[in-house]
């Protein structure tokens, strides 16, 4: 019999398998506390009997995530890790501190689908989605390596979230689980290229988390050539989704925009995306896209960026440019996961 993944589980869940076990509920309880509080061994639960802990071992597995790489920026103290899962597939994950606490970007897959061409985490390709308890371990890894509370979490890591979007529901569910870490929705970002059936049914959820769209583009020509996604659902549908999202949530959707020299940063790039944003509770994030290997991107200069702000207020938009945390240590995903791949096939 395979072992299951007791991590993943809720407390309802949870407590009806320990039923079936013969195990009253408050042993759930228990079990569950030590999950979320980041233990790796069923052995570290010291208040269940050996008996117990010997059956939970024949039945159960515990998702964790070990640091196989850690950098540290020397400017801002970003600290990016590597983390190796228990299949020994690797994802990405970059705690940042602010003045209001830590923040921490975490993966959803190991690697992704999505091809987007500025992008490093789809170069090395998608093995697989992550589960819920794999999620929520790198945010247990870091928390406790660091030895820090994190109070807030963006899935903007490597892979597309609602493109594993059971299991990050799981997570979310699990992540602000009273028991658990207890994170609200409101702490918690969820990122998209564009998965436009999901963002409806999202909506419907009304999680209260916020969405951030990587739009990148303000029309389909622009966008097609950058976002393959961008083939199964356009600007204009993209859009619409997103403007449902923002009415029946009542949350502002962040717009996330990849500034790239001679490509979408133009005066009329500007004016055109302020026109399509029109009228959606939003705010437009610039971003100075990231060297990558691979391509020739060259990111906007601070001229630039400062005039397609102009532009977008002028117009009633609100936007601000991303502050870059850990520059010299490539804190965008994808990166160190593929360098370590490029080293093992050169060995």
């Amino acid at each position: 019999m395979s072992l299951q993944d007791i991590k993943s589980m809720t407390l309802a869940q949870m407590k009806d398998v320990f039923s079936q076990m013969g195990q009253p509920g408050f042993r759930a309880l228990q079990v569950y506390r030590w999950l979320h509080r980041g233990v790796t061994s069923f052995d570290e639960m010291s208040d269940l009997s050996k008996p117990l802990r010997q059956a939970l071992l024949e039945r159960f597995y515990i998702a964790s995530a070990r640091v196989v790489r850690k950098q540290v920026s020397q400017l801002d103290e970003t600290a990016k890790y590597l983390l190796a899962l228990r299949d020994g597939e690797c994802v990405e994950c970059v705690l940042m501190k602010y003045h209001h606490g830590y923040s921490i970007c975490i993966s959803s897959q190991v690697g992704c689908k999505m091809g987007c061409t500025f992008c490093a985490t789809g170069k090395s390709g998608f093995s697989r989605n992550l589960t819920a308890s794999e999620i929520l371990s790198q945010v247990q890894t870091v928390q406790m390596e660091q030895g820090v509370r994190i109070s807030n979490i963006v899935l903007m890591g490597m892979g597309e979230p609602l493109d594993n979007y059971s299991n990050v529901l799981r997570f979310l569910e699990l992540v602000s689980s009273p028991e658990g870490l207890n994170i609200g929705m409101r702490h918690i970002s969820l990122s998209t290229c564009g998965i436009v059936d999901k963002i409806y049914d999202l909506a419907d959820r009304k999680l209260q988390l916020t969405l951030s769209v990587s739009l990148h583009a303000p029309n389909d020509e622009i966008r097609g050539r950058t976002m393959p996604i961008n083939k199964k659902w356009n600007v204009e549908q993209l859009l619409e989704a997103c403007h449902y999202y923002a009415k029946v949530t009542n949350r502002r959707i962040s717009f996330e925009y990849a500034m790239i020299s001679g490509i979408n940063d133009t005066d009329a790039c500007a004016y055109e995306l302020a026109s399509r944003l029109h009228g959606i509770l939003s705010h437009v994030n610039l971003i100075p896209v990231n060297d990558v290997t691979g391509n020739n991107y060259r990111r906007s200069s601070g001229d630039r960026l400062k005039r397609f702000v102009r532009i977008l207020e002028s117009k009633g938009i609100t936007a601000t440019v991303r502050r870059t945390l850990g520059s010299d240590i490539d804190a965008s995903c994808g990166q160190l996961r593929r360098r370590m791949q490029e080293e093992e096939v050169q060995v």
